[in-house]
């Protein structure tokens, strides 16, 4: 397992690392990380984001506006994001999506960036990074709208039951668990889990939240991501070495635009 794993998802340029960013780095190394994809939620947090992939080789990115900040961003906002997702380790637009959880922003609006993101994708042929939560009716609606299908990408952290799983695994896109997954509440996840097919499942950390259950109430970081791909493979009833390899090759099928380096084999 050594030097393989991928967190498809976390958020290491954030200020949460700003003290120890380069022994968070460096303690994934150590556990076997061997690619970190860091989102970006913001005009200036997707450069931070880029940054940092363009320091580090193991490190990619995406650049995108979170739902949270929706009613925050402008025209001009969005053809500055436009000309920062052409850069060379942006691999995917987003986390974008909707958020009618913590309802920080207008609806009608979320909507409209949303949609917009979508179709900045599908110009620069790059696939997004959904975030969803309590919406998943509006942004499946909006998917479909908007032929998504045609885009590709991940619902990250996915939360939602089989049947919106299964809409979801329709449309061709990947599901990612994180951490949470892992807490003795979330049984229901787990059988989601247990039913998604082996091909359409990314693993992810979103560090610096959702830590997993085994070192919960702490800072989440990419080393603890082992926890979730242990998990998985228990799930699964597979060999946590044959697990790491086929979310290696998940994540490739998700992110096209990534180079395909820390991948030991292909898997049909």
């Amino acid at each position: 397992m050594a030097g393989k794993l991928t967190d498809s998802h976390c958020h290491l340029h954030m200020d949460h690392y700003r003290k120890d960013r380069r022994k968070v780095i460096e303690r994934a190394r150590r556990e076997g990380v061997a690619l970190m994809i860091t989102i970006g939620i913001d005009l200036e947090d997707s450069q931070k984001a880029l940054k940092l992939a363009e320091e580090e080789p193991d490190i990619f990115c995406t650049v995108g506006f979170h739902p949270h900040g929706a009613g925050r961003v402008t025209e001009r906002d969005m053809e500055a994001l436009e000309e920062l997702a052409k850069g060379e380790k942006v691999i995917a637009i987003g986390e974008t999506g909707l958020d009618y959880y913590r309802d920080l922003s207008p609806r009608e609006i979320q909507r409209k960036v949303f949609m917009e993101q979508l179709e900045l994708a599908r110009n620069l042929g790059k696939p997004v990074v959904i975030h969803c939560r309590d919406a998943y009716r509006d942004l499946i609606r909006l998917m479909v709208e908007k032929r998504a299908q045609e885009v590709g990408g991940v619902i990250h952290c996915f939360s939602g039951d089989w049947e919106t799983a299964q809409t979801f695994l329709n449309m061709g896109f990947f599901l990612s668990f994180a951490g949470n997954i892992t807490y003795p509440n979330a049984e229901k996840l787990r059988e989601v889990f247990k039913k998604a097919p082996k091909d359409r499942i990314l693993m992810e950390t979103d560090a610096p939240f959702l830590t997993p259950q085994e070192e919960r109430w702490k800072r989440n970081e990419p080393a603890f991501i082992k926890y979730t791909y242990q998990l998985g493979s228990g799930l699964k009833g597979i060999k946590l070495e044959d697990w790491v390899d086929q979310v290696n090759n998940n994540v490739h099928e998700a992110f096209p635009q990534l180079p395909n380096p820390h991948y030991s084999k292909r898997l049909s």
